[in-house]
């Protein structure tokens, strides 16, 4: 076993043999469990992961899939193996996005996005569930291209979706009626994301960001870049009040930093210089209260979004870069994937539990100190 396999193991990582694009937590609604007191239904959250990845075409010998995998909060660790594996026979799953009522994902794939639902099924000692090819046809997504961001809004009832020609198409989930359909938005649109309440969706790409009033289906807002900046990723902090921010990732000279902007305004409130590689992967978890990013080495970073300092750092969390992150339900874990075929769930400690912050701590220290020395003083001899 060469070294790097065993840093791998030694940092939680389950190695699935196919190439990592997508990563997300299955609801619990999917798999119809029935929990019956809280502590179940609060395990249930974080039971499922499911990835998507592969070789591609050709004959690597790679397959291409969707994969389940099942994790354990006792013991931090995902499943050795697939519990289900549905393959995708020559074309790459790239991109997904779960349904947050429990329905079903939806895959983008080279040249059109695919429909899967959840199969689950109950016996006297287990209950289990798996993937299967949907009969729903999405035939206002065939033959449209390659899909670099797609996601629903909070309640499921919209389903947005962004192409690498530049083209953004909103519908009305599950009747796939259009809302939006507008051409060269972006050269090609690398992510997506709708605000809390269902009020926007920000797109991100090469230019200005761009905010679409959801209501109108008309551009309302446009986010300029400063001196060199490249915007990577954007997604709107988890609240619907006043405080509301949007979170745009961007990189220059010096590295990755997080931008905030005012959702009423639409005016820059700060930048954040976070890591020196470049950001692959963005998120934030349901709670509101973290940010996490990935970078092109592999290390996963885990912000506190109030005050923007770094709260957990994971270096060499992977061995290729990170092309995913997802945040459970209850925001208590975070699941990252790979290009090195990994996948690996990172569990987010209250730090305030952990024991003494180090600044109490050297203010102890720094005390005891003064206080010898004081001590110290009181007991010289007089001088003659």
């Amino acid at each position: 076993m060469g070294k790097g396999d065993k840093n791998v193991e030694e940092l939680g990582c389950k190695k699935y043999g196919v190439p990592l694009y997508g990563a997300a937590w299955v609801p619990p609604a999917a798999a119809a469990v029935k929990e019956e007191n809280a502590a179940e239904s609060e395990a249930a959250v974080n039971r499922h992961v499911v990835l998507a990845g592969g070789g591609g075409e050709g004959h690597s010998g790679i397959p291409n899939a969707l994969l389940l995998s099942t994790f354990d909060l006792e013991s931090n660790s995902l499943s050795d193996q697939p519990v289900a594996k549905l393959g995708t026979g020559s074309d790459l799953p790239y991109r997904i996005a779960v349904h947050p009522g429990g329905e079903g994902v939806i895959c983008s794939f080279p040249k059109s996005c695919r429909w899967f639902e959840w199969d689950s099924t109950t016996s006297t000692d287990e209950h289990t569930l798996s993937l299967r090819s949907s009969k729903k046809l999405l035939e206002q997504l065939e033959d449209v291209g390659q899909q670099l961001a797609m996601t629903f809004n909070s309640d499921g009832s919209l389903f947005a979706v962004g192409g690498e020609d530049g083209k953004l198409r909103v519908f009305k989930w599950p009747a796939m009626e259009s809302t939006l359909s507008e051409a060269n938005v972006h050269a090609s649109v690398k992510d997506l994301d709708f605000s809390p309440d269902g009020k926007f969706l920000v797109s991100v790409g090469s230019g200005p960001a761009r905010i679409w009033n959801v209501a109108t289906s008309t551009s309302v807002a446009s986010l300029p870049k400063e001196n060199d900046e490249i915007f990577g990723f954007c997604r709107f902090s988890r609240t619907t009040d006043t405080d509301q921010v949007l979170y745009i990732t961007t990189m220059r000279d010096k590295g990755g930093s997080i931008v905030k902007w005012n959702t009423t305004s639409w005016k820059r409130i700060s930048s954040t210089h976070v890591v020196r590689d470049p950001v692959c992967a963005f998120n934030v978890s349901p709670d509101g209260k973290y940010l996490a990013i990935g970078t092109i080495q592999g290390d996963i970073l885990i912000l506190s979004s109030a005050s923007m300092r770094v709260h957990t750092v994971v270096k060499k969390a992977h061995l290729g870069l990170v092309t995913a992150l997802a945040f459970s339900l209850d925001s208590r874990a975070l699941v990252s994937a790979s290009l090195d075929s990994s996948a690996r769930v990172t569990l987010i400690q209250d730090k305030k539990k952990d024991g003494m912050s180090l600044w109490v701590i050297l203010f102890i220290i720094l005390l005891s100190v003064a206080v010898y020395y004081a001590r110290g003083k009181d007991f010289l001899p007089l001088k003659p």
